[in-house]
Order: structure tokens, then C-alpha cells, then sequence
């Protein structure tokens, strides 16, 4: 066997890339793999388009409520997952069809490739203030490929090790935080930092700010699944990510709301979604965490994006090392990009115009129409439960497309009050109810068996058959 083909086989056995699994790990495990992923330079950044766009008060609220409101889907989703043991692209096999499914998977793998994109170029840019405050040398599209580089080489031989530090780079993460929170409101108050005008021409209004936090959620949530199956039970999954995630996003949102505060007091330039700015007036410590999590967050998405190919296709069609090796290729070639920054608060939207009708379809079919039971139908390459029409549930698809086209809607031509993600999420989900209660009606509650449990079985049976 080459080393190749023995490096392939060894990566595929430390992790079931399509297969349910039977979850162990614990509430403060699952707790703190949350609050680790998300308290990444992204959701600091993103906070910084808040001030001064609106006053600090309203950013402070909205931040709260959006972040709790993404987290119930995220939470339920991830709780899926838990109870099937089957990652969250697997999992839209329930509703969307077994082949229908295709949709949201590869739809997944370019809104992780973004995610990817952007952290590297932010990662490029805090590596190159480095250099240049000390060489002089800079050259931003250099250093985002050099670092995305090595996200990859992680990614092939060292996701297993990152994924074990990065509990203790969030305890890092929040010592910086606590420091910088305890700076900014060491030399001004409270009422120093509501007193920011309010620049309107920076086009952020309320309803655009809670749209951006709750999409933040939206976006993790094509992960939840896959984090939460590995939950040894249903209070580990929905207490420990909800806790995580609630209080990661809370910290790193405010932080950069009130980084841009402190720099506009100090009477320093504050630019959003730029990390040399508060890199400059916190020091280089801040800048060498910045890039550490960078590089265990874009570890996890890539070997995400090269799980949503892998399920995309026929089962054992495409094998893990070639796949991260394609998939990380152009990862390098699109962190270049560095105007893609520009265009971040763009690609959030999209991404929840997107997202948000798959999710609430997800929670409608699993825990009303299906009563919280997926069997291993979901497990097949074609017929059963979840076969539909030829392999496609045309109920969901024309649903989600209504979906999206109202988020679309509501956040680019009417501009609702209210923003685009609640409103979208609630007519996805009411729609696909009623269109779906004939099924629900058909189906009778069964038994909860969990997939993995049953998938064991079923192979076992398979492998004595073929014995005799």
C-alpha cells in the first residue's frame, strides 16, 4: 500500500465522514468546542460595523437578541443530530429527498469555501501589519496564501490536535477580551461610548444589524449537526451549544463594537472588518491570537466543506485525502481575493437568504411531520422514506425558493422593519407545515431508534448473510 492510499485509509478511520455516530462527549465539552469556534476574529470583526453606524446601546440590545434568537436554530438543528448521529447536510436527506438533498449540500460547500476565503485574507492582513511594522515589507496576498497554506496542511494531518487545543485558544481569546473590555472602560465610561454620533450614511439600520447577527448563527448552523451528533445526550447538545455559542457571540461581537468605540475616542481611524486598527492599539499579542484561531476555525470549515463534497456524492465515490487536497487548493487560490472583504456583510445575507428557509424546513419535517423519528432510509442511495419523486421532495424545493426569494425581498427591495431572517423564517415554516400535514398524517409515530445503533445492525445482518 502507498503512503498515499495508508495516509487516506488512517484519516477515513478516525472519522465516519457520512455515517451516524454514537456520541460521547459531555455538556462542558460540547460547551466549550462552541464557545472555541465561534469566538473567532469573524464575529469580533463583525461587530465593528456597528459602531458608529447605530448608538451603542442599540447595538448592545440587538447583539443580545440576535444571537439568542440564531441560537434556537442552531440549537435544534444540532439537536438533530445528536438524537440521529448524522451530520447536518445528511440530515437535510428528511426533508429535501435523498437526491434533492444535493441542493443544500453543495450549496454548503461554497458558503464554507467564503467562510475559508475570508478568515485566511483576515488572517494574510494581521500577519503582513506584523511584517510591515517591522520590515516594512508588506504584501497582503501573499501572506493570506501562506496562511491558508497551512490551515490545509492542518487540515490533512492535524485536525484531530486542533480541534483539542481549541477550547484552551477560547480561554486565551477571553483573557484578551477581558483585558480589552477592562482598557476601554478604564478610561471612558458608558456614557462616553452611547455619546459616538451616529454616522447614518454608513447605511446600517437596526434591522440590518439584527439580520447580521442572527445570520452569523445561520452560518454556524450548517455546522451544528456535525458537532452536536458527536453530544453523548440530548441536555449535552442543546444546553452546551446553546450556553457556547450564546455567550462566544455575545463577547466577540461586543468586543469589536466596542473596539471601533475605543479607537473612535482615542481619536484613531476605526475601519470595518479590519483587524490592523485594533491590532495597532492593543499590540501584537492580540494580532498572534487573531491568527491562531484563525487557523484552528479554518481547519474545522475545510474539513467541514470536504464533508458536504463527500455526502454530495454516492457513498465511497469520493475518497477524504483527495478531496481535501482539491477542495484546499482552491481555498489557497481564493483567499487572493481581498475584495471579497468588501463585500462580507453582502455574503452574510446571502448566506441567511439561503440558509434560513433550509433550517426552518429542517425543523417543520423532523419534529412535526416526522415526529422526531429519521430511519435508516436516510442511509440509502435511492428508494424508501425519503425517496419521494425520484429521489427529490418538490414540496420543500419550491418552498425553500419561496423562502428565499422573500429574504431576498425583505432585505435588498422593501426593506422590511423588522429585517429579512424572521419573517423568512416564518413563512418557510408555515408553508412547509401545510403543504406537508398529508404526510405527517400518513406517517405513524415510531419507536426512536438511533441510526447509528441501527446502521450497526443492519451491516452486521449484511455481513452474515454474505458469510452464508
Amino acid at each position: 500500500m502507498s503512503l498515499f492510499s495508508r495516509l487516506n485509509s488512517q484519516l477515513e478511520t478516525q472519522s465516519d465522514q457520512a455515517g451516524p455516530v454514537r456520541g460521547t462527549l459531555s455538556l462542558a465539552r460540547i460547551g466549550l468546542i462552541w464557545l472555541a469556534a465561534n469566538f473567532v476574529v469573524t464575529t469580533l470583526l463583525t461587530g465593528t460595523f456597528f459602531i458608529p453606524a447605530i448608538d451603542f446601546a442599540s447595538a448592545t440590545t440587538l447583539i443580545v437578541i440576535g444571537t439568542i434568537v440564531g441560537a434556537v436554530v442552531l440549537v435544534l438543528v444540532g439537536y438533530i443530530g445528536t438524537r440521529t448521529g448524522l451530520p447536518t447536510m445528511a440530515l437535510t436527506r428528511g426533508a429535501f429527498g435523498i437526491r434533492g438533498s444535493l441542493l443544500p449540500s453543495l450549496a454548503n460547500v461554497f458558503s464554507l469555501m467564503g467562510w475559508v476565503w475570508v478568515q485566511a485574507m483576515l488572517a494574510g492582513i494581521t500577519v503582513d501589519y506584523i511584517v510591515a511594522t517591522y520590515t516594512g515589507y508588506s504584501n497582503p496576498v501573499l501572506f493570506s496564501a501562506l496562511s491558508q497554506t497551512l490551515a490545509v496542511i492542518l487540515a490533512i494531518f492535524g485536525h484531530e490536535g486542533i480541534a483539542r487545543i481549541e477550547p484552551w485558544l477560547a480561554a486565551v481569546m477571553l483573557g484578551f477580551a477581558a483585558w480589552i473590555f477592562t482598557t476601554a472602560f478604564t478610561e471612558f465610561t458608558p456614557a462616553d461610548y452611547q455619546a459616538i454620533p451616529v454616522d447614518l450614511d454608513l447605511g446600517f439600520t437596526p434591522a440590518i444589524v439584527l439580520d447580521i447577527v442572527i445570520a452569523t448563527a445561520i452560518a454556524w448552523t450548517v455546522l451544528a449537526a456535525d458537532i452536536n451528533r458527536h453530544a453523548r445526550n440530548g441536555r449535552a447538545s442543546v444546553v452546551g451549544s446553546g450556553v457556547g455559542y450564546t455567550i462566544s457571540t455575545i463577547i466577540a461581537m461586543m468586543l469589536g463594537a466596542t473596539a471601533t468605540g475605543y479607537l473612535l475616542l482615542t481619536g484613531a481611524d476605526a475601519i470595518p472588518f479590519d483587524p490592523a486598527p485594533i491590532v495597532a492599539a492593543f499590540g501584537i499579542p492580540l494580532a498572534v491570537v487573531i491568527f491562531v484561531s484563525v487557523m484552528a476555525t479554518n481547519v474545522v470549515a475545510l474539513y467541514g466543506i470536504t464533508t458536504s463534497a463527500i455526502n454530495a456524492a454516492p457513498r465511497g465515490r469520493i475518497r477524504f485525502l483527495p478531496a481535501v487536497l482539491v477542495l484546499g487548493a482552491i481555498s489557497i487560490a481564493g483567499s487572493t481575493w481581498l475584495g471579497l472583504l468588501g463585500q462580507f456583510t453582502t455574503f452574510l445575507t446571502m448566506i441567511g437568504a439561503f440558509f434560513v428557509p433550509v433550517f426552518a424546513i429542517m425543523i417543520v419535517d423532523y419534529f412535526i411531520i416526522k415526529r422526531r423519528n429519521y430511519t435508516t432510509d436516510m442511509l440509502r442511495a435511492e428508494g424508501g422514506r425519503y425517496w419521494y419523486t425520484r429521489g427529490v421532495n418538490w414540496i420543500a424545493i419550491v418552498v425553500w425558493a419561496i423562502g428565499a426569494a422573500v429574504s431576498y425581498l425583505l432585505a435588498y427591495v422593501w426593506h422590511s422593519p423588522t429585517g429579512a431572517t424572521i419573517p423568512a423564517f416564518v413563512l418557510t415554516f408555515f408553508l412547509y407545515l401545510i403543504a406537508m400535514l398529508p404526510e405527517r398524517r400518513r406517517t405513524a409515530p415510531e419507536p426512536y431508534e438511533h441510526l447509528a445503533d441501527a446502521a450497526a445492525e443492519r451491516d452486521a445482518a449484511l455481513e452474515t448473510e454474505v458469510g452464508r
